[in-house]
């Protein structure tokens, strides 16, 4: 039976966000286990809702969230899209800016000192990335070059018997665009990866 997720510290259902709260308690799971081998790193924060969720996971074990996003909002953010929300819309720039939601809400939920917000793109920063990581959450753009940027730029940087993350992992087309199942099969599909747990669109692996 799975453990009860972590208590948050602030109302959750306020933070902008798609996630589930089942997801959610899921990611806190593999977190907790993931941080014994390395660090925990997100790949797509938008507004904070995964990072509180996992935030508060790491803070439980003394352990820190590297939490990388560019804060422009993916492809399906942008005006005219679907999932465009005006009030994430900086007029003077003329850009989504996300970032000081992500900001003020882990502000609000204690975790300044255990969320590390990087700014930047997934791929220049996984380039240029040293550490060993336990955990990995990928929930960053669903562009099939993004997807597997994502992938790529970041599994090798996952210690054996650390646990990958997918968000958006959606079997059926009919239900969500197709880049991350595409990852999610080709984690699988490598023999380096094997399937711990599916929550919802959410699905844990295992790095052998």
């Amino acid at each position: 039976m799975a453990k009860p997720p972590l208590p948050l510290p602030l109302d959750i259902d306020q933070i902008k966000g798609f996630l589930d709260p089942a997801e959610g308690a899921a990611l806190q799971r593999a977190a907790i286990e993931g941080a014994g081998l390395g660090g925990c790193l997100e790949i797509g924060a938008y507004c904070g809702k995964s990072a509180i969720y996992i935030g508060v996971a790491c803070q439980s074990v003394g352990a820190v969230l590297f939490s990388i996003d560019h804060h422009r909002g993916s492809e399906e953010n942008q005006p005219g899209w679907a999932y465009h929300d005006a009030e994430l819309w900086d007029a003077a720039q003329g850009a989504m800016d996300t970032l000081p939601h992500l900001r003020r809400n882990l502000r609000a939920a204690g975790l300044e000192e255990t969320v590390i917000p990087i700014v930047g793109r997934s791929a220049t920063v996984a380039a240029h990335w040293g550490g060993r990581l336990g955990f990995l959450f990928i929930d960053g753009g669903h562009t099939l070059e993004a997807a597997l940027n994502d992938y790529r730029g970041w599994t090798p940087h996952l210690a054996q018997g650390g646990l990958l993350a997918i968000h958006d992992v959606f079997p059926n087309p009919a239900d969500g665009g197709r880049p991350p199942f595409e990852i999610y099969q080709r984690a699988l599909a490598s023999d380096l990866f094997a399937e711990v747990e599916a929550v919802k669109s959410l699905r844990v692996l295992r790095r052998l």
